[in-house]
Formats: structure tokens, C-alpha cells, sequence
């Protein structure tokens, strides 16, 4: 078997999607194609002529097919570095194939795991080690090999195939480059379950952050620049994630680093509520966010807010748009509208701002379970603070005066606005819409007097939501006097007598949720 005989293809593969028509495709390119058990089958059965690997070895697949592609008539196939006249010798001498495309991806290990009740030995036999071995080997030698481990890639190469009879130079790089990360994030996945199995076999319950991370990331985007113009950007996302998470960008200019940061401030609070809500974000703080019966409603609620301030802002809706809304949406300066759709109407009437970036969001964004932050001491990871359960049967009410019913409602919407709120984070409410925001001071009345400065409306008979407790009593002091009437906080100060006994001083009603909703 001469090297330069011969082009082989070797496709084994845990997920067949596609995999009969990329077989198809390559095998008309005048490849061979060398293959192991199921997908061998697969192809076979397609009409499709193939090769067995225990043909090419001489040796059979052996205990339960843990052990099949890991030979040196496989892997001197791989490696060869086909620019040395040694390694084509020593491929001629041994009855090595030329194998300069590689199909494979793993066995579905994080599927498994994701199973309730998933055994320990069932999970570690889904821990491929054949298949990333394969992988490495083919990405290391890019220059002569090709390796495809995602099936969306499977269409690129077979043009490159079919348009050029070889992939690309540059396409080998580029799925080399995410070959690399996908063994990476396998790799990841597996110390993560371990990592939890170990401490729950020690009695230390479930441990959501991993002992270690690796997190491969792939560039999406190079972005016109950072924060600040200076400041080099790009966009990445996970191998097999898609980008933006699915959110499709309809009309506009390309998003920048701030608009980013922005739209997921933005996302994150208005997918707080299930009734029509509107957040309208500016340097990721709400400018406003209302509930209404309708969206034109919500939207027109959370801009009164603070109109001036929401100038250039992000809006996000959870209902879609339609002309009613999108004439009222126009006749300000946004520089995006996220929503689940746009009417046609409403497109016609949007697409006529050219600046304006219009983005349709899909049914579900996934919801990240740890976030992370890398600082000059090192990589910090949390749990995401999950979306609030308002649960007012767990939440105490210190003061001598419960809140009314239409106050606890706007307790409740006022809470979870104010846990997307840079700290020290102050919200005033009323009849499900923010009035004023107070955001970010380095004291806790000073947000109260912002909140209650910016209030473009009366702050009578208003309810205020403060993301930590008081330690003092002027903050209430201070809502008191703005007529405010009800107060919710977390509690758990060593002056909360001090803030209840002014509370009720003033009969204002207050409520202790006993969690805490920093935001730095």
C-alpha cells in the first residue's frame, strides 16, 4: 500500500447526523474510506463502498470495542509528516494508508452524565479515549490532514472537496483549531462530573464549580474595538454553541463590545417576568422597566421612566413588536430592539433607521450556570444568581404594618428590577414601573436621594427596593420623606431594629427577603 496510491478517509463517529452524505461526497472525491462498527455498518448499508480498520491493522476490534483505531497502521497514517522522505518510507514500508481526512466525534459523554440516574461505570464508559486520540494526531499534522469533528463543517469541506479535491489549507487550520477546543471542552466535561462524584462519595454533597476549568473558546466575531476605541475586542463562543445564543440579528450595523455587555443586561432583566415587560438598559443599569397589558403599554411605561437617560439605550421586550409599537419605538434614538419577533409591518417601519440594530431572539436562551470574571489575582467563578422566586410566605414582615395587597405586587416587581442594578442598587416603584433608579454609589442613602432626585413623576405612595439591607436609618429616613410607603430588603443588619423602628415611625411597610442581590 503506497502513500501516494491512495487518499483514505477515516470516519467513525458517535453521532451519524449527515454522516451518509459527507461519506457520499468523499468517496466521489476519490477517497477511500477506512471506517470501525456502527458507522461502518452505516455507510455499507448506503451502498457506499468501505473499509473496515481491522482490515488495515490485521487486528480485530477487541474488548467491546474499547480497542480498535489504536495501531500504528492507524496513527503512522495521522502522523506522518508527508514534506519527509523518511515518513513516506517508513508509510510504504509498513503498509501505512495515507489517511489526509479524519471524521470523528466522541462518544456522548455530557449527554450521559445530563441523565438522571446515570451510573459511575456507565458514565466512565462514555469517556472516549480511541476518538480524541484521533483527533489530536489529525490536528497536529493540519498540514496534511484534515479533521472534522463537528457535523455542521461537514457541507464546508465537501465543497473544498468537490471544488478543489483537497480542503483548503486554511479550512485544515481552522478545524484543527476547533478539533482542539472540542477534545479541550471533553476533556473539561469529564473533570467536572468527576470532580462532583469524588465530593459526593465523600459526603460533601453536589459541588457546582469544578476543582478545574478549561474553556475553550472559539472566535465569532473581531469587533471594532473594546470599551473604549483604544482597546482591541472579538467575540467567542463555546464549540457547538451558537453565536449570539441563537438570537438572530435582523437589521444594523454590526454590534459592538458595549452593545453586547448592554443586550445582556437587557435580556436578563426583562426575562425575569411572563407578563408583557419592557427594559430599557443604558451602560447595562435599567433606564426603565415596566409591566403593562400590552408591550406598546410596558414600553411607553419603562421610557417615562427617565427618557432623558434611555437616549442611545438597549430596549428589550418579551412580547414581539408590531407597527403600533415600532412607530412609537422610532421616534426615539435606540441603538437596539431585542424582541421574540417584529410584525412585518414593524420591519418596514424599523429598517428605515439605518444605525438601529434589530435583533429576534429565539423560544429559549440557555441560562448559563456559572459566571466568571478574570481579575488581576486570578479567575473568579460563581453560580448565577438564578431568576428571583417571589415567595412572599418565606419572607417576613418585621415592621407593624403589612404591606397591601397592590404594594406587595409592586414589592415584587421592584425586587427583581433591583437585582439587575449595579450596587448599592435603589428602585422606586409604582404600579408595576420603575419612577426612579438609583445605581452604583458607594453609599446606600446617596442611591435613595439619586432615585429619588431622578424620579421624573411623584414619589408618593411609591415602594423602594434596596438590593442589601440598611445600615442605618436615613436611607428609610430619607424614603420616607419622598412618601414613599412600602420597602423591601434583604434584612439581616445589626441596626435593623434602628431601620424598623424608623419604618415604623413613618408607617411604612417593609419586608425582609433574607437573600442578598449584590451586583459589581
Amino acid at each position: 500500500m503506497s502513500p501516494s496510491s491512495t487518499r483514505f478517509a477515516l470516519i467513525s463517529v458517535s453521532n451519524k447526523d449527515g454522516v451518509v452524505a459527507f461519506a457520499r461526497a468523499v468517496a466521489d472525491a476519490g477517497f477511500s474510506i477506512l471506517s470501525t462498527g456502527g458507522t461502518a455498518r452505516v455507510i455499507a448499508d448506503a451502498g457506499i463502498p468501505v473499509t473496515h480498520v481491522s482490515d488495515v491493522t490485521g487486528f480485530p476490534e477487541i474488548m467491546d470495542g474499547r480497542v480498535k483505531t489504536l495501531h500504528p497502521r492507524i496513527h503512522g497514517g495521522l502522523l506522518a509528516n508527508r514534506q519527509r522522505s523518511s515518513h513516506l518510507q517508513a508509510m510504504t514500508e509498513h503498509g501505512i494508508p495515507d489517511i489526509s481526512l479524519v471524521a470523528v466525534n466522541l462518544y456522548p459523554f455530557e449527554r450521559t452524565v445530563a441523565t438522571d440516574g446515570v451510573t459511575l461505570p456507565e458514565a466512565v464508559e462514555q469517556i472516549d479515549i480511541g476518538g480524541p486520540t484521533m483527533v489530536r494526531a489529525s490536528a497536529k499534522n493540519f498540514a496534511s490532514v484534515a479533521v472534522v469533528v463537528d457535523p455542521e463543517d461537514y457541507d464546508s469541506v465537501a465543497r473544498d472537496l468537490a471544488d478543489l479535491g483537497e480542503v483548503s489549507a486554511s479550512r485544515r487550520a481552522e478545524l484543527a483549531l476547533k478539533a482542539f477546543a472540542h477534545t479541550a471542552k471533553y476533556d473539561a466535561a469529564i473533570v467536572e462530573y468527576l470532580t462532583s462524584r469524588v465530593a459526593a462519595d465523600a459526603g460533601e454533597g453536589d459541588v457546582a464549580l469544578p476543582a478545574s476549568t478549561q474553556d475553550p473558546l472559539i472566535r465569532t466575531a473581531t469587533l471594532r474595538y473594546g470599551e473604549n476605541p483604544h482597546q482591541q475586542a472579538a467575540l467567542y463562543h463555546a464549540p457547538g454553541a451558537p453565536a449570539l445564543g441563537g438570537i438572530e440579528q435582523l437589521h444594523g450595523k454590526a454590534l459592538s463590545y458595549n452593545n453586547i455587555v448592554d443586550l445582556d443586561a437587557a435580556l436578563e432583566l426583562v426575562r425575569e417576568f411572563d407578563d408583557p415587560a419592557c427594559a430599557i438598559i443604558k451602560h447595562t443599569n435599567p433606564a426603565g422597566c415596566a409591566l403593562a397589558d400590552t408591550s406598546l403599554l410596558a414600553y411607553s411605561r419603562a421610557l417615562a421612566c427617565d427618557s432623558l437617560s434611555a437616549f442611545g439605550g438597549i430596549v428589550s421586550l418579551n412580547r414581539a413588536v408590531d407597527a403600533e409599537l415600532a412607530e412609537l419605538l422610532a421616534a426615539h434614538f435606540f441603538e437596539i430592539i431585542a424582541a421574540p419577533g417584529f410584525d412585518p409591518d414593524a420591519l418596514a417601519i424599523l429598517t428605515a433607521k439605518k444605525n438601529l440594530r434589530l435583533m429576534r431572539l429565539p423560544d429559549a436562551l440557555a441560562t448559563p450556570t456559572v459566571s466568571t470574571r478574570r481579575t488581576l489575582l486570578g479567575t473568579l467563578c460563581q453560580e448565577t444568581d438564578p431568576r428571583i422566586d417571589v415567595d412572599f410566605d418565606a419572607w417576613t414582615v418585621p415592621t407593624e404594618r403589612a404591606p397591601t395587597a397592590s404594594e406587595r405586587r409592586d414589592l415584587a416587581f421592584a425586587w427583581r428590577v433591583c437585582k439587575h442594578v449595579k450596587s448599592n442598587a435603589i428602585v422606586l416603584a409604582r404600579d408595576g414601573a420603575t419612577i426612579g433608579v438609583g445605581a452604583g454609589q458607594m453609599s446606600r442613602v446617596d442611591s435613595v436621594k439619586i432615585a429619588v432626585e431622578k424620579a421624573v413623576s411623584e414619589t408618593a405612595d411609591a415602594v423602594l427596593a434596596s438590593d442589601a439591607f440598611f445600615p442605618f436609618r436615613d436611607g428609610p429616613d430619607a424614603a420616607a420623606a419622598a412618601g414613599v410607603t412600602a420597602m423591601i430588603q434583604p434584612g439581616g443588619s445589626r441596626r435593623d431594629q434602628e431601620v424598623i423602628d424608623a419604618c415604623n415611625e413613618h408607617g411604612i411597610a417593609m419586608i425582609f427577603t433574607g437573600k442578598r442581590h449584590f451586583r459589581h
